[in-house]
């Protein structure tokens, strides 16, 4: 408990404190000191710096987005605004098994390396370099990074449509070992892109011990989710318990017509594992997906926008098929010539993503790409869309639920002490919204949009949103691995 005398920086008068536990709000009062939650309840009489009216409002802990590739967003002290302006406070960055340390390019970056950005984006020889950097010139959010498995692997090896030899793993280790000791939180793969296809589960599993061994975190984009999505989750359980680590499924769905309504058996696989051992998954609330441009994942959507293309920049937020039809050519054509490239996939089912959002272990994870041209508008509409449409509108679970999937669990799960609930004593980390009117406005038309409903956002006792307006401070910090 922090000692302040009744007089504190901020205090929030009359909010429905929604704490991230997931129990039933309460009206009340909250009061930082300097960057840390100092009181919680009936505050009445107490002196603040700034007194701020939240009465008919829900006073949050900021949201937590798990799966992110902000890496390169992050850099330059950056004012997040896709983030901060839903509600978010911290980004989790690593995932799909690509970072942008350590690792120096001196060609353009392959796929799927440039969701993260160009050849000057990777410029970091250690991890510890790109922590540094956001150290000196802090982003608006709070950076929790992870380390990339291809990342890694670009980095030891000459050819990678091999399994890594023993020296390329041993390289890839020292490489791993330093970047969690510098403050990585964990470790992703991407086994599904083709840079770690062909790295089997024992080459993830000998990186693993280090992880386990500096009692890091595991995610994984699986090496399919699609006809294959079960036997997936197996290799990524055993993976996990023969190394004895934590697991989180990244972005789980059931990809592919044919595979729609397998999520009623995948969550099953998850029930079973987690009566063994630590496993988490996260999702977003969009029945479309989006990555590199690729010919597979094409036949398997009903529908394929263009994110950004190389060769052809005004391509952009067009349809696949529209721009085949222009070109008179076949899809396999036009992909040619458009990669390399980023697309929106409609390849999931409305239903099983309700029914992967509601399971009580799913995380929200935005997946987000800032690098494209015309992004997914996960981008900029997750956090509100899964308060707004599926918590208010469609009612799949409570708005205490939906908070706690953004806030206590994934700080839970990703080990970020202090952070995820409104309790005296943690990181002054909240965001103020009206549960009545936050909505996503971001479209796939028009993907650039400020969710509405979203008032305040404070990251570590500062300002980064207030009367829902960007403001200039920037004070995100790095959350660096607790062991």
């Amino acid at each position: 408990m922090i000692e302040n005398n009744g007089s504190f920086d901020i205090l929030f008068h009359r909010a429905l404190i929604i704490d991230g536990t997931g129990t039933a709000g309460r009206i009340g009062d909250v009061a930082f000191a300097g960057d840390r939650i100092a009181a919680v309840g009936d505050l009445a009489g107490a002196r603040a710096r700034q007194d701020i009216d939240a009465d008919g409002l829900v006073l949050a802990p900021g949201f937590i987005d798990v799966h992110t590739h902000d890496d390169a967003l992050a850099i330059g002290g950056s004012a997040m605004e896709p983030k901060v302006t839903q509600g978010v406070t911290t980004v989790v960055t690593g995932n799909c098994g690509i970072s942008l340390a350590p690792l120096v390019l001196h060609r353009s970056p392959p796929a799927p390396l440039d969701l993260l950005g160009g050849q000057e984006s990777y410029r970091y020889a250690r991890f510890a370099d790109y922590l540094a950097e956001l150290d000196a010139r802090p982003p608006a959010v709070n950076v929790a990074p992870m380390v990339g498995h291809t990342t890694l692997r670009v980095a030891t090896m000459d050819t990678l449509d091999r399994p890594a030899r023993p020296a390329e793993i041993k390289a890839m280790s020292r490489l791993l070992e330093e970047s969690l000791e510098a403050g990585a939180i964990g470790f992703s793969t991407g086994l599904y892109y083709p840079l770690a296809r062909a790295a089997p589960t024992e080459e993830v599993i000998e990186l693993l011990a280090v992880v386990s061994r500096l009692r890091a975190v595991y995610t994984t984009h699986m090496r399919d989710e699609e006809e294959g999505v079960e036997e997936s989750l197996r290799e990524s359980f055993d993976a996990a318990m023969r190394a004895n680590v934590p697991l989180i499924i990244s972005h789980h769905k059931c990809m592919g017509i044919e595979n729609h309504g397998r999520s009623v058996s995948t969550l099953k696989l998850i029930d079973q594992a987690r009566a063994t051992q630590t496993v988490g998954l996260d999702a977003y609330p969009y029945v479309a997906g989006s990555t590199v441009l690729m010919g597979a994942m094409v036949k398997k959507s009903s529908r394929v926008l263009i994110t950004w293309s190389k060769p052809h920049p005004e391509i952009r937020g067009e349809d696949l098929s529209d721009i085949a039809r222009k070109w008179d050519c076949s899809i396999e054509d036009a992909i040619e010539r458009l990669v390399p490239a980023g697309a929106i996939y409609f390849h999931m089912s409305e239903e099983d993503v309700r029914r992967i959002l509601g399971h009580p272990a799913t995380m929200i994870g935005s997946d987000g790409l800032p690098h494209d041209q015309h992004p997914h508008p996960r981008l900029w509409g997750t956090f509100p869309r899964v308060l707004g449409h599926y918590a208010r509108d469609l009612q799949l679970f409570s708005l205490e639920e939906a908070v706690r999937k953004m806030t206590g669990l994934p700080a839970t799960t990703f080990k970020l002490r202090d952070r995820g609930l409104i309790a005296p004593g943690g990181y002054a980390d909240v965001v103020l919204f009206d549960a009545t009117t936050i909505a996503d406005t971001a479209t796939f038309d028009v993907p650039i949009q400020q969710a509405a409903g979203i008032k305040a956002v404070f990251v570590n006792g500062r300002a980064a949103v207030l009367d829902g307006k960007v403001e200039p401070g920037r004070s995100g910090r790095v959350l660096r691995r607790v062991a």
